[in-house]
C-alpha cells in the first residue's frame, strides 16, 4: 500500500494539441473528493472535462468518471494507473482543453492514463503501513527524556504531547505491546498507556 509523497501535485501534457492538467491530491474521505474536484472545476472552469478517479480505505472504496468523454476512455484507465501503482488515499482529475484534433477511443484511454502516470511519477508515492495508536500518559518527572527517546524511535511516530496535571503523548507505533513494555520500563510502572485505535503512517 502506498500513497502520495506529497499533498498535491500539478503536472501537464499535450497531446494533439488537447492540453491535459493532472492535479493529484492526498485525500481522507468521499467529502474530501467532491471538495477537491468542485475546486479543480471552478480553478479550471473553461475545460472541456474533468475526469476523476479516485481510491480511498487501501483499495475498498474505488471509483472514476469519464465527465462527458466516451465511455471507459478516461476515468477507467486513470483509475487502473492508481491501482497498479498500489496507491491508496489518492485522488486525480484530470482536465482536458480539447485542442480541436480527435484523438479516438484509444488515443483518449492512452493520454488520460499517461496523464495520471506521469503524475504520479513527478509527485512521487511513500510506503504506507497502518500501526496501533496509542495514548501514553506519565509525569513530568520522566516526560522530557521520554519524549526525546520517542522522538529517536524508528517503530514510532509522534503525533502530539499535551501537557495537563499529566503529560499525554500521542503516539503510533509498529508493535504496542513492545512500545507499552519499553514505556513501562523507562517511568518504572508509573506510565498509563491506552490503545487508541490504529492510524496510517508513512514508513
Amino acid at each position: 500500500m502506498r500513497g502520495l509523497a506529497v499533498a498535491s501535485s500539478v503536472t501537464e501534457s499535450v497531446v494533439s494539441r488537447s492540453r491535459f492538467v493532472c492535479s493529484l491530491f492526498r485525500v481522507g474521505s468521499e467529502a474530501e473528493v467532491r471538495e477537491r474536484v468542485a475546486g479543480v472545476r471552478r480553478e479550471w472552469w473553461e475545460a472541456s472535462h474533468h475526469c476523476t478517479a479516485f481510491v480511498l480505505d487501501g483499495g475498498r472504496v474505488a471509483r472514476s468518471s469519464d465527465d462527458g468523454e466516451p465511455a471507459g476512455t478516461a476515468g477507467a484507465p486513470m483509475l487502473e494507473v492508481l491501482r497498479g501503482r498500489g496507491l491508496t488515499d489518492v485522488l486525480a482529475v484530470v482536465t482536458r482543453y480539447f485542442g480541436g484534433v480527435k484523438l479516438g477511443a484509444g488515443g483518449l484511454v492512452r493520454a488520460y492514463g499517461g496523464a495520471v502516470s506521469a503524475g504520479v511519477e513527478a509527485a512521487g508515492t511513500v510506503e504506507l503501513a497502518v500501526w496501533p495508536r496509542l495514548l501514553v500518559r506519565v509525569g513530568y518527572g520522566v516526560a522530557g527524556s521520554l519524549e526525546g527517546l520517542l522522538r529517536l524511535r524508528e517503530d514510532v511516530r509522534l503525533a502530539s504531547v499535551v501537557f495537563s496535571d499529566v503529560v499525554t503523548f500521542d503516539v503510533a507505533c509498529a508493535d504496542a505491546e513492545v512500545l507499552a513494555a519499553w514505556v513501562a520500563g523507562l517511568s518504572a510502572g508509573a506510565a498509563e498507556v491506552e490503545p487508541a485505535g490504529s492510524v496510517r503512517v508513512e514508513l
